[in-house]
């Protein structure tokens, strides 16, 4: 008899065959003795849509809102259903005892293997695979301590309520919206507060008044002073700043204070989802979606670091018996920075504690050796941080000395400070612990009474500045904050955000679009707020762990969902499409909207019943223009279709081939299917055509 292994991926799976001993590969699965492995492509299964339970429902009318089935059901994805029935006639062979879930060990990939399980009526024994890193040790550790399955109906239970809360609000919401003012609007319970949050800040840029201030700085011996009046350095009146400049002038600087202070700054904790995405923003300029992909890389394809999509920073007691087969593996990439480590025993013990690790640890290096020189630039720079923040727990605390001096120069009050490194400790490996005041030891020898003669006072004027806009280390550590979303959709979320042209990203700040702004006027109050939100993922998270009623928590979202659609239908606010052209429809007469595209910029009628659309920017192929190597644009002439390189011109004449899927194209497609977007890929796909089309 033989075990069904399900992973989440044709990758993953390739490396459990490996491990577990399967060499005969067909078209769905991988054979051995004793293991069976199969994958998924992501999702293969999903929520109905609404036109599933009534046809009438494919038109998008306002009179049959909200839609609330009394019990959601599942459906195929047409894309995948190739592998899904690979599996289900898996699934009816006699020598197969059981099934191994061995998706993703999280909520959602419990979700992809509970649905696929149910809707192959599966009726023998379930056991479930839980493991934080990809290598083979990992993989074989956790095969020989297979867990029931049953002792996660908690967190699947938690992931179905999720999966039901947006569908039953998201999708309500948006036909709502879209229907009522004939444009196409998405909203969502995570989406919508996080988009008010980036509005209020927009708020609060636009209302700014900046005033102008003054500052005064004088040399008092070799060092330069600070002029200050209760550690309020800026002075808002000229006059005040003028009559301080002439006091001052030609009077002797008394040296009032001289304050030392030792101070120690504790090695930081290793790296969450949330936190790497933010560090990576800020670092690297990465957003927070980029950083998830990558990261997934170096867990999944590399074996390098720990699972992504974990919430702690923490690591269990257990795992302290590991630390020294991570830092062999680490020797040949970071040998200078190991070797201290290896001579001494310096470790933060307090990230090793079980109560603050929940699903999964902090994301730290495997003992998997690594060959930085199969890492792609990205993977290297984000490897890298991980890697030295990890460290750091091996070496000592920072250390340094501040010291304060300050001056009283005829009544008024100067000061300057410096700080002098003792130790660097751990910042040895994450860096910024040098010395970079040009003034240091300058203070060290003064002494309280000393006089200095003033040689130059100088003043510069300038204008407070409003709070920036957010970048997306800021929104994450908001969403982080308010509990919106979890570490392993909050990227989707953003991503979301863009692509609805709700917001735009520009030089790494995330600025409301003109849609945005008016989407803000019309939806719900009640569902901009981030506490709403983060109610609904804190009851999901108590749901999880055996602690919430799932049904109390469906039940209350479809009251709401009720509430939300009433809401809306009875509004009479107005809406403006902000993308409206000159131009007109042949078709009907309508005006014409500019929507972005995935090929560039279309012109699509506003009169959502005509559905007439064309392309305003030319296509971009595939093909490279073999002078500049920039993809070639593709055109329609008489003779046919032919390519075309809008930066040196050079055409050629495209050849009539039969169509194939190239590896990205597959790539692509595992990709759209693994994506976790909440609603279900076809409420996904419907919206995405309501943004460039009709609904």
């Amino acid at each position: 008899m033989k075990s069904l292994v399900l992973a989440e991926k044709p990758s993953v799976a390739r490396d459990l065959a490996r491990v577990l001993g399967c060499s005969n590969k067909q078209k769905h699965y991988i054979e051995g003795p004793t293991y069976i492995v199969t994958w998924a492509l992501g999702h293969l299964v999903e929520l109905k849509m609404p036109e599933d339970y009534d046809k009438r429902y494919q038109t998008w009318r306002m009179e049959d809102l909200p839609i609330i089935p009394d019990k959601m059901g599942l459906k195929l994805i047409k894309q995948t259903t190739s592998q899904f029935r690979g599996i289900q006639q898996l699934a009816k062979r006699n020598d197969i005892k059981d099934i191994i879930i061995a998706t993703d060990a999280g909520r959602e990939g419990e979700l992809v293997a509970r649905w696929i399980i149910e809707k192959i009526h599966w009726k023998k024994p379930v056991k479930r695979l839980w493991i934080s890193s990809q290598t083979d040790r990992a993989i074989k550790d956790g095969f020989a301590k297979l867990k029931p399955a049953k002792q996660y109906d908690a967190l699947y239970e938690s992931a179905l309520c999720r999966a039901e809360a947006d569908w039953l609000i998201g999708l309500n919401v948006t036909r709502a919206l879209t229907t009522k003012y004939d444009d196409p609007l998405s909203a969502g319970r995570v989406q919508t507060p996080s988009l008010a949050m980036i509005m209020d800040r927009e708020k609060e840029i636009q209302a700014f008044v900046p005033k102008e201030y003054w500052t005064i700085q004088a040399k008092i011996g070799l060092l330069t002073a600070s002029w200050h009046d209760n550690n309020e350095k800026r002075i808002f009146s000229e006059d005040k700043m003028n009559q301080i400049i002439q006091k001052i002038n030609g009077a002797k600087a008394e040296v009032t204070s001289v304050q030392r202070k030792e101070k120690t700054e504790q090695q930081p904790l290793p790296y969450d989802l949330t936190e790497l995405q933010r560090d990576a923003n800020r670092r690297f300029g990465f957003s927070a979606k980029k950083t998830a992909n990558v990261l997934q890389g170096l867990y999944e394809q590399h074996k390098l670091v720990t699972y992504p999509r974990t919430d702690s920073r923490y690591l269990t007691t257990d795992m302290e018996a590991t630390m020294a087969e991570r830092m062999q593996a680490l020797q040949s990439a970071y040998k200078e920075e190991v070797k201290p480590i290896l001579k001494g025993k310096v470790l933060a013990k307090k990230v090793f504690n079980n109560a603050r690790v929940s699903d999964h640890h902090a994301i730290i290096p495997t003992d998997e050796r690594p060959r930085l020189s199969d890492l792609s630039t990205d993977e290297r720079k984000l490897y890298d941080i991980i890697v030295r923040r990890f460290l750091a727990l091996f070496y000592p605390a920072y250390q340094y000395e501040t010291i304060s001096v300050g001056f009283s120069v005829a009544g008024e009050q100067f000061s300057a400070q410096e700080a002098i490194i003792i130790d660097n400790g751990f910042k040895t490996v994450t860096g910024k612990g040098t010395d970079e005041d040009h003034q240091v030891k300058r203070l060290t020898n003064m002494k309280q009474g000393q006089t200095y003669e003033v040689k130059d006072i100088f003043s510069d004027k300038k204008l407070t500045e409003p709070k920036a806009s957010y970048t997306e280390a800021d929104l994450l550590a908001q969403m982080e904050k308010y509990g919106l979303g979890t570490p392993a959709t909050r990227a989707d979320i953003i991503e979301k955000l863009l692509s609805s042209e709700v917001i735009d990203r520009n030089n790494n700040r995330l600025h409301p679009t003109p849609k945005g702004k008016q989407l803000m006027e019309l939806v719900n109050e009640e569902l901009k707020s981030p506490k709403l939100t983060a109610k609904w993922e804190a009851d999901l998270e108590a749901i999880a762990r055996g602690k919430g009623n799932a049904n109390a928590f469906l039940q209350n979202i479809r009251k709401q969902t009720k509430q939300l659609v009433l809401e809306i239908k009875k509004s009479d606010k107005k809406y403006k499409a902000h993308n409206l052209t000159g131009s007109k429809c042949p078709d009907c007469g309508s005006l014409m909207k500019e929507v972005k595209g995935r090929d560039g910029r279309m012109l699509v009628c506003s009169d959502r019943e005509c559905g007439f659309r064309k392309r305003k920017d030319p296509k971009l192929s595939n093909r490279r223009c073999p002078q500049c190597h920039k993809k070639m644009e593709i055109h329609s002439g008489k003779a046919g279709a032919y390519f075309q390189c809008r930066n040196c011109n050079l055409v050629e004449k495209a050849e009539n081939k039969k169509k194939t899927v190239s590896k990205s194209e597959e790539k692509q497609l595992l990709k759209k299917y693994s994506s976790n977007d909440g609603f279900g890929n076809s409420l996904a796909d419907a919206l995405k055509a309501a943004m460039e089309n009709k609904d």
